[in-house]
């Protein structure tokens, strides 16, 4: 039996007046998705516990079956073990995002999705001038980078800065013990980045600069339990993603580099579904994440989002289903980790909608998958980290 998890990141939504009461989801052209819907049972899964964050961090441990009340630590630390960054148990791992600010206001959460290489150049000298007791950076995916702080406070308070777009930075700059460090450094690197070549570049081509560091998302190093003794199948993520890959790399599960995949709406559809494919080939378990419907919606951009998900059904979901429909035994899940709202460009706790296909699975499915079929179903999973078990059951 070969086992699929999709996962369009931030695909749910609400009605929006601007598709006549429709959300992305029902608007999109999504053959493969409304195919499943029919075939297997959809319901709604409730993957952020009542009063969690509703990051990808909490809902994506949902989403592989570990339950966040007992497993989350901080959204940080699972990105450190993506990259390889080993933590003490008194080391605090931060998320460093590479943002756009203009005078007291924070623009940009993603820099205008600065390049991996521009975000490599501007962390090298972050690196080697902010570095040092105990605070160490280190390069991610694009404006996703890590800063740790060995012997570090955890218990400061740190504001997502993608909840924020728009917003003046002073009332939501670090508070609590250890606050003092952090925005010392997060100053100084506004003054570093303004007048660097990459940035000069960057307005001279019309692009926002990614001209200071934002901390957020701290934790320490959590223990999760392997995946594939826990469900008895060798597994693999494909990701760009280090938060995602982070967990899955925790959980015991491969985590191969996939050359194109960027974790923004310019990575390559076609390759991550040439990527599962592939793994389907050595492992029983595969998981693939694309956060492009979540980017889109950050930026509150609607027809982006639409067109990510058709691009998901499409190039994604469509390729592997194919594949699976022409093997042996299979089941495959689909589900969005979170809603991610265009009305407030953020995450939001509502349950989302999933599918469950495939051998063995008696068909309770709706018209489409969307939001509105999942809740007719009447189905809803409380806690959405036992999902999964249903998918090996």
């Amino acid at each position: 039996m070969k086992y699929v998890v999709v996962v369009p990141d931030g695909a749910s939504d609400d009605p929006l007046d601007e598709l006549d009461g429709r959300t992305p989801l029902e608007k999109a052209r999504k053959p493969n998705m409304d195919l499943l819907a029919r075939e297997g049972r959809i319901g709604l899964a409730r993957t952020v516990p009542e009063g969690m964050h509703p990051g990808s961090d909490v809902a994506m441990l949902s989403v592989l079956g570990y339950d966040p009340a007992l497993n989350y630590s901080g959204r940080a630390p699972l990105e450190a073990a993506s990259i390889g960054v080993s933590l003490d148990p008194s080391d605090v791992a931060f998320r460093c995002n590479l943002v756009t600010v203009e005078g007291d206001t924070l623009v940009d959460y993603s820099a205008g999705e600065v390049s991996s290489d521009e975000a490599r150049a501007l962390m090298a000298l972050i690196s080697e001038k902010l570095s040092g007791s105990r605070i160490e950076f280190y390069p991610g995916v694009s404006y996703r980078n890590l800063m740790v702080w060995r012997g570090g406070s955890a218990e400061v308070r740190t504001v997502p800065p993608h909840d924020i777009m728009g917003q003046p930075i002073e009332p939501n700059l670090p508070e609590g013990d250890g606050a003092d460090r952090l925005r010392s450094l997060m100053a100084a690197s506004r003054e570093l980045l303004e007048s660097h070549d990459v940035n000069k570049r960057r307005l001279d081509d019309g692009k926002r600069p990614a001209n200071m560091i934002w901390f957020w998302g701290q934790g320490r190093a959590p223990r999760l339990k392997s995946f594939v003794v826990r469900f008895g199948v060798p597994g693999c993520t494909i990701a760009a993603v280090d938060l995602v890959r982070g967990i899955s790399a925790l959980a015991g599960l491969a985590i191969p580099k996939v050359p194109g995949a960027t974790g923004n709406l310019e990575t390559d559809f076609d390759a991550k579904a040439r990527a599962a494919i592939n793994a389907l080939e050595r492992y029983g378990f595969v998981l693939v994440h694309v956060e492009a419907p979540d980017e889109a919606a950050h930026h509150a951009d609607i027809e982006a989002k639409i067109w990510a998900i058709e691009q998901v059904d499409q190039k994604v979901l469509g390729p592997i289903m194919s594949v699976l429909r022409k093997g042996g035994p299979h089941r495959i899940m689909l589900l969005p980790d979170h809603p991610t709202k265009i009305r407030s460009r953020t995450h939001a706790a509502d349950p989302v909608p999933f599918v469950l296909a495939g051998d063995g699975i008696r068909a309770r499915g709706g018209a489409a998958f969307c939001e509105a079929a999942a809740e007719e179903s009447g189905l809803l999973i409380e806690e959405g980290h036992r999902l999964i078990e249903e998918l090996f059951a």
